[in-house]
């Protein structure tokens, strides 16, 4: 008899005997691996977390006592035992669940995420709300030891030390240096500090030396040193938590043992779990990267289905890269701990010397490259669009402020599908466009992509190239990269009717549009703007000059987009063409299957002729 079935709340599973735990981890991860393996998604981490998220929710009195989830990524059995289980199959598809924690979804998610290294500051905050509030439910923060290499986790650890309020940080681990340290004794110390007894008689023992001037103080220190020989938590002891562990994080009964012994204890708390990314399934053992974040594939074999033989924006970026640094040795290479999905893997595994892996630290990794460039090193940071967010004061500040040559790709620019409104790269050409001395692009297919970034590191200055998620165009690549002229378009076709402005990854779908156009008698032009800054307003004139109607097209939000930027410039002009601006509105866009946003947002192919079409009858 099935045990996940009659599990709908975390109620129903805080009632069944632990004897059927294990049986319940076991259907969990067949529920995940089945869905995923269909929808996609974050596979690895989920199957990794099973047990912990099992454990916790049998322990914790839950949704009372609230759990914030780091990234989220990890959360596909906290959805599966919160009343989500009939719904899970629709995870990441449009109008579905969503494949991250999110506040609007359930009760359960105490806070939305998908950004990483947040969880301990939002945390904190539901802490002191409840204190504030007179209220006494418990807080934990489930934080993957990635998003640790964060800065912003260690500022609200130094925080919640200051504050010493209760709460609860688990550090899931499933870094493999320290598994020697999960075993017998390990478990043995863990439980042994983690008594009331041991708790209290430290205290005392603490107190008591410090009452002896400089030398209890010194044997106070002695004595925590000691202790850190035996426990990799100095740092967080150091910062005012309580340290335990490591423990097992796929074991349910050392975990459920060393739960209920530790969560009633005052102040902060960092409970070190270590777990084994991918667990239950083989393939996502033995490759956990290649399965940490998956599309469509054969549970029976691994495979994954459905790719095309089309080159990737992310593959044309990193054979031209490598292409590039094997002429030029002063190229270097940053990523924030993405080197796969940014395509860098090629440039480390060629140039070791010359890549840098900054952890998830967007911030650093900028003014990093700030003093590469200063230094006389030509620095590209590769990230996606959505974690440039994220270091923005340093691109304005410590970047463009100095005119540094940096060069910025952003991958997964533009709408990026199901993993949805945490992930869509739709504000960059917003946030960047005002900030002087700065160079953006957005290249119309994976040969312009090439192309644009051998001009970028030319230009010696402040470079951003923005390109988007999966296949290209299908284009032949150039075998000799060239040098674009910066701040030029090119004519794709003109027409006596209408003119569509594109940029990036919109060119081809207003040529094809313009096709479409054309089966109804309507002559429409198509330019492909590449740049977003400096605008070719040499191009913009001819096209006035061509046609009455303008039109442009982006996959960026309208407020401060490309089309915001033809429009002010028409607007200093004085000019009376019309213009239409297409793009995405002042909305966050849900998740789903990218065409069908496309579709939704009124920027596919059949969707921009048929605005035209209206507005030129």
């Amino acid at each position: 008899m099935k045990v996940l079935p009659n599990i709908q709340t975390p109620h129903d599973l805080r009632l069944i005997k632990k004897e059927l735990l294990p049986t319940l981890c076991q259907e969990l991860r067949e529920t995940i691996l089945a869905t995923a393996s269909k929808n996609g998604g974050h596979l690895g981490s989920s199957l990794g977390a099973v047990e912990l998220i099992t454990a916790l929710h049998y322990v914790f009195n839950t949704p009372e006592d609230q759990i914030v989830f780091d990234t989220g990524h990890q959360a596909y059995a906290h959805k599966l035992l919160t009343g989500r289980q009939k719904k899970f199959s629709t995870i990441r598809t449009k109008g579905g669940l969503s494949g991250f924690p999110k506040r609007k979804e359930s009760p359960y998610d105490a806070f939305g995420v998908g950004h990483a290294s947040t969880a301990i500051s939002a945390a904190l905050g539901l802490a002191i709300a409840r204190d504030q509030r007179k209220q006494n439910h418990k807080v934990i923060a489930l934080v993957g030891d990635g998003c640790l290499t964060g800065g912003m986790a260690y500022e609200a650890m130094q925080n919640a030390g200051l504050l010493r309020t209760d709460l609860l940080v688990i550090l899931n681990d499933n870094q493999m240096f320290i598994s020697q340290r999960v075993g017998a004794l390990g478990k043995a110390l863990t439980k042994l500090l983690a008594t009331k007894y041991v708790q209290l008689a430290e205290e005392k023992a603490t107190n008591f030396l410090k009452r002896f001037d400089e030398l209890g103080n010194n044997a106070a220190k002695l004595a925590k040193r000691a202790r850190s020989i035996l426990f990799p938590g100095t740092l967080f002891e150091e910062m005012g938590f309580r340290y335990f562990g490591p423990v097992n994080g796929n074991d349910l009964a050392a975990l459920l043992e060393v739960l209920e012994t530790i969560k009633d204890i005052k102040g902060p708390v960092i409970l070190h779990t270590v777990t084994k990314k991918g667990k239950g399934y083989e393939p996502a053992e033995l490759n956990p990267t290649k399965f940490h974040g998956v599309g469509i594939f054969d549970v029976d074999t691994g495979d994954m289905l459905g790719k095309s033989n089309t080159v990737t924006f992310t593959k044309a970026f990193s054979n031209a890269l490598v292409k590039l640094a094997e002429k030029d040795p002063s190229i270097a290479a940053i990523t924030a701990a993405m080197p796969e999905g940014t395509g860098l893997d090629a440039f480390r595994d060629k140039f070791p010397s010359r890549y840098f892996d900054v952890g998830i630290a967007e911030e650093h990794a900028a003014t990093f490259a700030a003093g590469l460039a200063a230094g006389g090193v030509k620095p590209v940071v590769a990230l996606y669009s959505t974690f440039a967010q994220r270091c923005y004061d340093q691109i304005l500040h410590d970047i463009c402020l100095q005119n540094l040559p940096v060069v910025f790709a952003l991958d997964r620019s533009g709408i990026v599908g199901e993993d949805g409104p945490t992930h869509h790269g739709v504000f960059d050409i917003s946030f960047l466009r005002s900030i002087p001395n700065l160079i953006m692009a957005a290249p119309a297919d994976e040969n312009e992509l090439q192309h644009l970034l051998k001009t970028a590191f030319e230009a010696k200055a402040p470079f951003v190239l923005r390109y988007p998620r999966g296949a290209g165009f299908g284009v032949a690549l150039d075998e000799e990269l060239k040098k674009l002229p910066i701040g030029k378009g090119r004519w794709m076709k003109k027409g006596k009717d209408a003119t569509i402005l594109a940029i990036g990854n919109r060119v081809h779908p207003a040529v094809e549009a313009a096709a479409l156009l054309k089966e109804h008698g309507i002559d429409c032009g198509v330019i492909d703007m590449r740049f977003v800054k400096p605008l070719d307003t040499c191009v913009i004139e001819e096209a006035i000059g061509t046609s009455p109607r303008l039109f442009t097209v982006e996959d960026n939000m309208l407020a401060g987009g490309f089309g915001s930027a033809v429009a002010e410039y028409l607007a200093d002009q004085k000019s009376s063409v019309q213009l239409t601006r297409l793009g995405i509105g002042d909305e966050f866009v849900e998740h789903g299957k990218s065409a069908l946003l496309y579709d939704q947002l009124g920027i596919s192919v059949q969707k921009i002729a048929e605005t035209i079409l209206q507005q030129t009858k």
